[in-house]
């Protein structure tokens, strides 16, 4: 059974033989949610279906956010994994998602592990960001920020990407910094707010009294 393969592959990941014959993802995630990314992705790379594959992810996602019912269902510790199995096997042929999601959705469900599915769907999400050479950037300022201001640090933060790398900015307004700017970008944090100039003033003074 392809399902029961894909969970074979899952569970011998951590042997070093195995990892060797995986594609390997541009980015590590961790935990069995990462496990069970890496392993999808290493298939879906070597049968060329990755677009496909994130597409079905998606679409499933956005099913689960308006279906409380089926949210309902995943998470419900009482039914049998077998049932699991075959109700959302029946669902991935119905909404004519990749065999691979279908064996993903088979391997999960005959682990117990479905209701871990949202987040291999989130880590799967984030290696093909990687796999894109997309570089997520969170800014948060006391205000928003002016056109030009926001020009200059587009500007700066293509600094930190390299070669074939793309930025994808979200910008967040918390009055409580102050004034300055939060930084995240990629793995790197940088903290320009007054209010964090303030605490080390304040820390400061007090050590010295």
């Amino acid at each position: 059974m392809a399902s029961a393969r894909f969970a074979q592959t899952v569970r011998q990941f951590s042997t070093s033989s195995i990892r060797n014959k995986l594609v390997k993802p541009p980015v590590l995630v961790f935990g069995i949610e990462g496990r069970y990314a890496t392993a999808l992705y290493s298939a879906a790379s070597k049968q060329n279906k990755l677009e496909a594959v994130q597409k079905d992810l998606v679409a499933f996602k956005d099913l689960m956010a308006k279906d409380t019912a089926l949210n309902g269902f995943i998470e419900n510790p009482s039914l049998k994994r077998q049932q699991k199995q075959v109700v959302l096997g029946e669902l991935a042929k119905k909404m004519n998602y990749s065999p691979l999601v279908a064996n993903l959705f088979g391997a999960l469900s005959e682990n117990g592990r479905i209701q871990k599915l949202s987040g291999v769907i989130t880590a799967f999400e984030k290696i093909m960001s990687a796999h894109r050479g997309e570089v997520f950037c969170t800014v948060t300022t006391a205000k928003p920020l002016d056109n030009v201001t926001l020009k200059d640090l587009k500007s700066t933060l293509q600094l930190f990407l390299k070669k074939n790398e793309t930025l994808q900015l979200e910008l967040k307004v918390d009055p409580s910094i102050i004034g300055g700017m939060l930084v995240n970008i990629g793995d790197k944090y940088v903290d320009m707010s007054m209010a964090s100039k303030i605490r080390t003033y304040t820390n400061m003074i007090k050590q010295s009294v």
